[in-house]
């Protein structure tokens, strides 16, 4: 059978894919079933969709993992999903390193738990010399958050006269964020059906395409996956242009 994959076009492929991996709860509640048991469900299709980028030939993919404001859920959810990311951290190593995929992480992550943020830490650690995809877990973020810090650090470089307010440009800006090191997203999923970006890399995404799926997480496949990668490489990028000025640029521009 012809998978969609084999329509992809290897040198039109999004450098970076951020997914925000919605309605894990939704999917369980249709079941019948407590929520955690659509969170464990979740991190089944995590390690598909992380093969389907290895597969596809994906640099970098973003996973929304936890948000700052998911803190505000009950204590008991909070609990599950700490626990269920502290048992991901250390079972999915093996699937890190056969697919050669060196973990990154951004966001708040001294807000983690000690014992979390000791085994996130070692995966980095184990995975750093791995040469294939960069996987970045978003945990405990939020993009306002990110950008306030950045601001932050920037007023504290002028007020010890290191800067002048006349050197911050988009550029100085975004080496402040914790995606100093990484592309900025041309691709956007979101899962469940839910039309909104919930305050996730608001500054890297302003020009990523944006793709919802009514699908829940948890049924999210690899075909889905190259799906929206095929769907990105139907539209036309036009970054402010006009349609006329693209077809009159020189190819390698």
């Amino acid at each position: 059978m012809t998978s969609i994959k084999d329509t992809i076009q290897k040198d039109r492929l999004p450098r970076h894919i951020a997914i925000i991996m919605d309605g894990n709860g939704r999917w369980a509640k249709e079941k019948k079933r407590p929520r955690v048991f659509g969170h464990k469900k979740g991190t089944e299709t995590v390690r598909k969709i992380v093969e389907a980028g290895v597969e596809a030939g994906i640099e970098y993919m973003t996973l929304y993992t936890f948000s700052k404001d998911n803190w505000k859920r009950s204590e008991s959810e909070v609990n599950s999903l700490m626990a269920l990311l502290l048992t991901n951290l250390i079972s999915e190593r093996k699937t890190l390193m056969n697919n050669n995929v060196r973990l990154l992480a951004i966001g708040d992550i001294d807000n983690l738990s000690d014992s979390v943020k000791n085994k996130l830490l070692e995966t980095i650690a184990l995975t750093r010399d791995n040469t294939g995809m960069q996987l970045v877990l978003a945990l405990s973020y939020s993009s306002r958050f990110e950008m306030l810090s950045a601001i932050r650090k920037i007023a504290q470089k002028i007020e010890n006269k290191e800067l002048t307010s006349s050197q911050i440009d988009e550029k100085l800006f975004s080496s402040h964020l914790y995606t100093h090191a990484i592309p900025d997203p041309e691709l956007l999923i979101r899962t469940s059906g839910e039309l909104r970006i919930s305050d996730f890399l608001l500054w890297q995404i302003a020009y990523s395409e944006l793709y919802f799926t009514k699908k829940f997480w948890p049924d999210f496949q690899k075909e889905d996956f190259f799906e929206a990668i095929v769907e990105y490489q139907n539209r036309e990028r036009r970054f402010g242009k006009t349609s006329d000025q693209l077809k009159h640029e020189p190819t390698n521009a």
